[in-house]
């Protein structure tokens, strides 16, 4: 199976190098490498021009391709013509040696799957329940500890703010990776690191894969300027109307969540809930008024949070400017629904 890579970058060119040179030592290796650099100085392409690597392309864009879902968009477009599936990974995530073989062997076990996503290993610890007849035991709903969270035979931390909406009937009502008719479910990071194939509804849009063929009538949405918070739930949320989705815990990588290159924080918050609110509404364009009503509660009790952090993090500018940012954006909503967050 031939496959492309498409990596977006932006100001970054020491993580991009340290993620090529884990590509460089996969088990299996891209039949081609496309950098879709958005920078405005020329240390990435500067940096490529010292370290070789094979099959790679460069192409800088201009500001009329640059942001996150416009860079994808481009880069699918110079996509080789005999490539069956195209992986996107952040540029600041670094990979195990058997990545692209554990992702690219579901489509072989799900011949049916329009897209498969990776595993990110270094965000959350868990831990495996006790094992009864060589089988990792479910917990039931009881043995669970409030401040913790299971799944599938495993156990992990969960943060206050799933403990604060578990109190006041505001969890999410669905499984990992798929999404509730009031928005705010549970992300990939709450799949065990089991090695199995989980079938989701979205997953993050920089540890992806998708068929060519799905890439030639799907495209990211250019709603999301800029650094374009929720775009991959937006695709992914679209594609699972058609068909099938997967995330392959096997196929593991790191994230390393580079400050470089990332907003503001008090426009990150009001993307996190003008973006949110978008997402929502593309998969439930009509919901009910009990949804309504739990997504708004839900964006207020997270907003509280985040107000809170400004009292009790060592980061406290910064979570009272994502808090403001919050507030901005839900107000914003009152009278402007449509335009994305500038």
């Amino acid at each position: 199976m031939k496959f492309s890579l498409i990596i977006c970058t932006y100001m970054r060119p020491q993580p991009l190098l340290k993620l090529l040179e884990s590509v460089a030592k996969q088990t299996l290796y891209p039949n081609e490498i496309l950098i879709v650099d958005g920078s405005t100085d020329e240390a990435t392409e500067s940096m490529l021009q010292k370290n070789s690597f094979q099959n790679l392309k460069y192409f800088k864009v201009t500001e009329e391709d640059r942001g996150l879902t416009r860079q994808r968009n481009f880069g699918i477009e110079k996509v080789g013509d005999d490539i069956e599936v195209v992986c996107f990974l952040d540029d600041d995530t670094v990979l195990t040696e058997t990545y692209f073989e554990a992702l690219l062997n579901t489509y072989s076990i799900h011949p049916e799957a329009l897209g498969v996503g990776g595993y990110i290993i270094n965000e959350v610890e868990w831990w495996e329940n006790q094992v009864s007849n060589g089988q990792h035991r479910l917990l039931s709903e009881a043995e669970v500890r409030p401040n913790e969270y299971s799944y599938d035979g495993w156990t992990r931390s969960d943060g206050s703010r799933f403990v604060l909406r578990k109190k006041l009937g505001l969890d999410a009502n669905k499984p990992p990776a798929h999404f509730p008719d009031f928005g705010h479910g549970r992300s990939v990071s709450f799949l065990p690191p089991s090695g199995k194939i989980y079938e989701v509804e979205q997953f993050m849009g920089g540890v992806a894969s998708y068929r060519t063929k799905i890439l030639e009538t799907e495209k990211f949405s250019e709603y999301f300027e800029g650094y374009g918070l929720y775009e991959d739930a937006d695709f992914t949320l679209r594609l699972s109307n058609i068909g099938k989705l997967y995330v392959n815990t096997a196929a593991q990588l790191y994230h390393y969540h580079e400050a470089a290159g990332r907003p503001d924080y008090y426009k990150y918050g009001k993307m996190v809930v003008r973006n949110g609110y978008y997402v929502w509404r593309v998969k439930h364009p009509n919901p009910s008024l009990k949804a309504r009503f739990k997504w708004n509660a839900t964006s207020f009790l997270l907003t509280l949070i985040r107000f809170s952090n400004a009292l009790t993090t060592s980061n406290k500018k910064d979570a009272f400017k994502e808090a403001c940012g919050r507030v901005a954006g839900w107000f914003s909503l009152l009278w402007d629904t449509k335009r994305s967050t500038k």
